[in-house]
């Protein structure tokens, strides 16, 4: 099992606006890209991260399943259209995917 998370840092006073849009993004597009949203955490930095950061962690049984999810949401016109409404929160040049192995789980 790997996490995917998307990390972008909101514009100062705009956080709840871009959490807004990530809710939404989970809700009208994500969900539409062949992965269970159940499986998927927004989380924002609170003490010793940042309170600008934004994520969203969405656990994937493997690589093939996440290369099929990317491809999935390109293929989506509603996703660039997302981004667009999303980029005036967002501070140029954060945004980036990590991926985790899962090493343990109870």
């Amino acid at each position: 099992m790997f996490i995917a998370r998307w990390q972008i840092d909101a514009r100062f006073g705009h956080k709840q606006q871009a959490i807004e849009l990530m809710k939404e993004w989970e809700r009208d597009i994500g969900s539409k890209a062949g992965i269970d949203m159940k499986r998927s955490v927004i989380s924002t930095g609170s003490i010793g991260a940042l309170e600008a950061t934004i994520e969203n962690n969405i656990a994937v049984e493997s690589l093939a399943e996440l290369e099929t999810f990317f491809e999935a949401i390109a293929k989506i016109p509603a996703h660039a259209e997302w981004g667009k409404k999303l980029e005036p929160y967002v501070v140029s040049g954060t945004s980036r995917w990590s991926i985790f192995r899962v090493v343990a789980q109870n």
